[in-house]
């Protein structure tokens, strides 16, 4: 399994990423706001669903590679710092938009409730792209299965993205005001993240070199 050390650094990553505005942030915070919070918890589960799919093919798809093609473990890596690289910049470009700026959406049933939070989630390549990126970062080939390395490292960023979407979708509202009414801790947070995505890119891409 991965060392404690890495186990760690990797929950607050993944804890960074969660607090990154994206698609599936941006459906969950209108949806509770428009719906209420039972709403956007339901839509929670198919996004929870979502992170599932997504996380076992990577696990799979990586520890393929690893054990086929010699060089796949440093391209991964390679290409992992590129894309981080881009989060980064999208984090730091002027004229980002709130999560909170709320869309309406039309009054759904639970069952489409769910459904939609799983395809928006399954839509989202950068869900995909985000286990490709950051599992090899975090795991040793020399420190056991590859495998059991990268379904652990899953699970915990499942946990974390569940358990903090589920605090925002409940809060939605009062973070939404809170956020209207201080602009500057949005600007923050953004520089925030966008600055420790940079750091790991850079780190990404000098191990990739090594």
């Amino acid at each position: 399994m991965p060392s404690l050390v890495h186990l760690i650094a990797f929950a607050l990553v993944a804890l960074g990423l969660v607090l990154t505005p994206g698609p599936n942030m941006i459906y969950l915070i209108s949806r509770s706001i428009v719906q209420g919070r039972a709403a956007g918890l339901i839509s929670l589960g198919g996004v929870a669903l979502g992170f599932v799919f997504y996380m076992l093919c990577a696990a799979l798809g990586i520890t393929t590679l690893v054990f086929a093609v010699p060089c796949a473990y440093d391209a991964l890596r390679l290409t992992g710092a590129a894309y981080l690289a881009w989060l980064a910049w999208q984090a730091l470009r002027p004229g980002g938009q709130s999560p909170f700026e709320v869309r309406r959406l039309p009054i759904d049933s639970p069952l489409r409730l769910f459904g939609m939070g799983l395809v928006t989630n399954l839509l989202n390549p950068k869900i995909a792209m985000l286990y490709l990126s950051l599992l090899p970062q975090f795991i040793d080939p020399n420190a056991g299965s590859v495998l059991s390395q990268s379904l652990i490292l899953g699970w915990t960023q499942i946990v974390i993205s569940v358990t903090v979407n589920a605090v925002i979708a409940i809060m939605a509202g009062s973070i939404a005001g809170f956020l209207k009414a201080r602009p500057s801790w949005a600007l923050l947070q953004r520089w925030l993240m966008g600055t420790v995505l940079a750091g790991l890119a850079v780190r990404m891409a000098w191990e990739g070199r090594r």
